[in-house]
C-alpha cells in the first residue's frame, strides 16, 4: 500500500495517473496548501521543502516504509518498482527520461510561471507576463515536434514521460484560450488518447475528489497566500 499525500494542482495529478495506470493499491491523504498545512512540522518531515506530491511506499525497499517527494522522482521510483512505463534498454529508457526532464524543467516550470503571473500577479507585470507566455509556446512547439515523429513522448509506446507531461498539456486551453489548439494538432490529438485512457479518467475523478477536501486558491486567507508565494511578510528579498 501507498500513502500518497495529494491536492489537485498537475504536478500531483501524474502520481494519480500513475498509481492508477500501474494498478498499486494506494491512501490518499489530501493535503490543504491553500490552508497551509504543508508547512506543519509533521509535514516537513515527510518533504522538507514543503511540497507536495509525496508517497510513502509501505512496502519500500527491503520491505520497509520509503518516502519519495518530487513528482519526477516519484514517478522514476514507481516505474522501477513495478517495471512498467519505463523501457529497460538503455536508449529506449534515456529516450523516456529526457523527456522526463522537459516536462520538468520545461513544461512545469513555464506554465507555472505563467499561471502565476496571469492568475495571482498585480497588474503591471507585463513583461513577466509576456516572458512566460513565449516560453510555454516555445516547449509546446517543441513537443508538437516530438509528436510529429512519435506516437509518445518517450518513443513507441506510452510511459512515463507522457504520464508527466499530460497533466500540464490538457489545460493549454485553459491557459491559451481554445483557438490556440490549432496550432499543436498532434499534441490535441496526443492528450485525447491519453484522456480516454480508463486510468486517466480515474485520475480525473480522484483529482476532483482531492479538490473538494482542500481549499480552492480563491478561499485562501491572505497571509496563507503570502506565505505560499513568498510575499508580503514572508518576501525574502525585502529582508
Amino acid at each position: 500500500m501507498i500513502d500518497f499525500y495529494a491536492m489537485g494542482s498537475p504536478n500531483v495529478v501524474k502520481i494519480y495517473l500513475a498509481l492508477e495506470e500501474m494498478e498499486l493499491p494506494y491512501t490518499v491523504h489530501p493535503v490543504d496548501v491553500f490552508g497551509g498545512t504543508q508547512f506543519s512540522a509533521e509535514f516537513r518531515k515527510l518533504n522538507p521543502n514543503a511540497k507536495v506530491p509525496v508517497i510513502v511506499d509501505r512496502d519500500g525497499p527491503g520491505g520497509k516504509p520509503y518516502t519519495v517527494f518530487e513528482s519526477g522522482a516519484i514517478l522514476l521510483y514507481l516505474a522501477d518498482k513495478t517495471g512498467k512505463f519505463l523501457p529497460t534498454e538503455k536508449i529506449a529508457r534515456f529516450d523516456a527520461i529526457q523527456w522526463l526532464m522537459v516536462q520538468m524543467t520545461g513544461v512545469g516550470p513555464m506554465f507555472g510561471q505563467f499561471v502565476h503571473f496571469m492568475r495571482f500577479a498585480p497588474k503591471g507585470n507585463d513583461y513577466s507576463l509576456d516572458r512566460y507566455r513565449t516560453q510555454v509556446k516555445r516547449v509546446l512547439e517543441t513537443i508538437e515536434g516530438r509528436l510529429a515523429v512519435t506516437p509518445f513522448l518517450g518513443g513507441s509506446d506510452y510511459g512515463i514521460a507522457d504520464i508527466a507531461t499530460w497533466p500540464w498539456l490538457r489545460a493549454v486551453p485553459m491557459f491559451l484560450g481554445e483557438a490556440a489548439m490549432k496550432d499543436y494538432p498532434k499534441i490535441t490529438a496526443w492528450n485525447a488518447v491519453i484522456a480516454a485512457r480508463p486510468a486517466a479518467q480515474r485520475a480525473a475523478k480522484a483529482t476532483d475528489e482531492v479538490r473538494a477536501k482542500t481549499t480552492a486558491f480563491d478561499k485562501a486567507a491572505p497571509d496563507t497566500m503570502d506565505k505560499v508565494f513568498g510575499r508580503g511578510a514572508y518576501n525574502a528579498a525585502a529582508s
